[in-house]
């Protein structure tokens, strides 16, 4: 059985530990408080439950010093993160099994909720 909702991700409309998984494409740059969001969709997964999404990041390991801060300057009006920082999010928010894959400025990545 599958279920396709839109919600604010901030207020999901499910019970804490009953969704399997889910999937967030190229979004979490969208969202107002990234941290907030991974910690409510934690909330939700069962125990076994995968999150996995994709996003934009800031920059990434092999983007030059040099071109950081103007990186950062261009990209304020999103919360545009680095894969350190995404990893860290999913950690503090109780998740489990980080893997990403990263292409240019581009982040495909899972966790798990154990």
């Amino acid at each position: 059985n599958t279920a396709l909702v839109r919600a604010d991700v901030s207020r999901l409309p499910f019970s804490s530990g009953s969704i399997d998984a889910v999937h967030a494409g190229a979004a979490l740059h969208c969202w107002p408080s990234p941290s907030n969001a991974i910690a409510e969709i934690s909330r939700i997964l069962r125990s076994g439950g995968v999150f996995v999404g994709s996003t934009f990041l800031r920059y990434t390991s092999s983007t030059p010093w040099i071109i950081r801060p103007f990186r950062e300057r261009v990209m304020q009006s999103y919360n545009y993160l680095t894969e350190e920082e995404i990893e860290e999010v999913c950690t503090n928010s109780g998740l489990t099994n980080f893997s990403k894959k990263v292409q240019r400025s581009f982040i495909m990545f899972s966790a798990q909720k154990p």
